[in-house]
């Protein structure tokens, strides 16, 4: 377990809403190269996914769960703060930049998206947030770096060859496998249960009545609509509709049961634990495998996904290679390099 974070304080503080000084002298935490990572920074990805936990909603800074929900998040944090640092840099170097009018564009789309047209209203939500519309801007020009160094360094010199696609679909079959799916149509007529158990007489009349909705159905008299007039099951509301549900869930009686109907027909009356019911098969999928070909985009998206994230993984670790990465914190050194030799540890196994 993790010492407690020095780094933490000022996080606890936000999490619950304690006001603090208006003065805060910046503390950094790390250098990586020329730039820098520093406490309030740090704070605001700890608060960004702690947020996410409705268990730490009513914790106390001294408590031990929101300690241990700390300690738990901060190695990964830390570690995918430093690599962001690494692709920001490199997109530097690549010559990539936020420009004005690109800015403004994407700042329209965020009010529009979030119905914040209302410069107030975005203006306090940015509040809320504890940003500004700088904070913001190098938040978004972040991103964009990322996701551009991202693009144009792993990402562009990825291919996936006829090879892999084919050996991927072999392995994972079942994914491109739709099970086979049946719709239902139910009425229950119940029987009450008593202290003394169920009424004879209540279990003849509730039996009576079921085999003689199956009359009026087997008359042509519309299934939804006599659901709707005398069922006791909650799927009276629509109808008695049931699914679709895959063939695999059904209890194995009642699959061999509505293996014997075709579409449209109906069970005999049935006793089950609530009453007397009868089912109507309304309609019946097969199970459906997609062809290669068929399922070609969607496996060469998969496997480009899994080729993208180790070449990711190779890709910051050459730039880790050629950084001077400096750590002016004790605690937040060790939980770095307790996530760097898990990762590590990941990718040789």
């Amino acid at each position: 377990m993790l010492k407690r974070f020095s780094v933490v304080v000022g996080l606890l503080v936000a999490l619950l809403a304690v006001s603090v000084r208006a003065e805060i002298i910046e503390q950094v935490l790390v250098k990586v190269n020329g730039d820098i990572l520093t406490k309030s920074e740090f704070e605001q990805r700890q608060i960004a996914i702690l947020r996410s936990r409705p268990e730490l909603a009513n914790a106390s800074p001294e408590s031990d769960v929101l300690q241990r929900a700390v300690a738990e998040v901060t190695p990964q944090l830390i570690l995918e703060a430093v690599d962001e640092l690494l692709l920001v840099q490199r997109g530097r170097e690549l010559g990539l930049a936020l420009g004005d009018e690109q800015f403004k564009s994407i700042i329209e789309n965020i009010k529009k998206q979030n119905n914040l047209e209302d410069e107030q209203r975005f203006q306090e939500a940015l509040k809320q947030e504890g940003m500004t519309m700088l904070d913001l801007r190098r938040n978004l020009e972040r991103q964009m770096f990322v996701s551009q160094v991202q693009q144009r360094d792993i990402a562009d010199k990825i291919s996936v060859t006829e090879d892999e696609s084919r050996a991927y679909y072999d392995a994972h079959k079942t994914d491109f496998t739709t099970p086979a799916q049946i719709t239902l149509r139910e009425i229950l007529i119940d029987v009450p249960a008593g202290d003394k158990g169920v009424n004879v007489a209540q279990d003849d009349e509730a039996k009576a009545k079921a085999e003689d909705v199956r009359k009026r159905l087997l008359g042509g008299e519309p299934f939804a609509r006599i659901a709707a007039e005398v069922s006791d099951s909650p799927s009276k509301a629509n109808g008695g509709l049931i699914g679709p549900i895959s063939h695999n869930e059904l209890a194995p009686a009642l699959q061999a049961l509505i293996d014997r109907l075709k579409v449209g027909e109906l069970t005999e009356v049935m006793r089950t634990q609530r009453g007397y019911q009868l089912l109507k098969l309304e309609s019946r999928t097969d199970t459906q495998i997609k062809t290669f070909e068929e399922a070609r985009d969607d496996i060469s998206n998969k496997v480009g996904e899994t080729k993208m994230a180790a070449e990711r993984l190779k890709y910051i670790e050459r730039l880790r290679g050629q950084a001077t990465i400096t750590f002016r914190n004790d605690e937040l050194k060790k939980a770095y390099e307790q996530a760097l030799a898990a990762r590590q540890k990941a990718q040789v196994g």
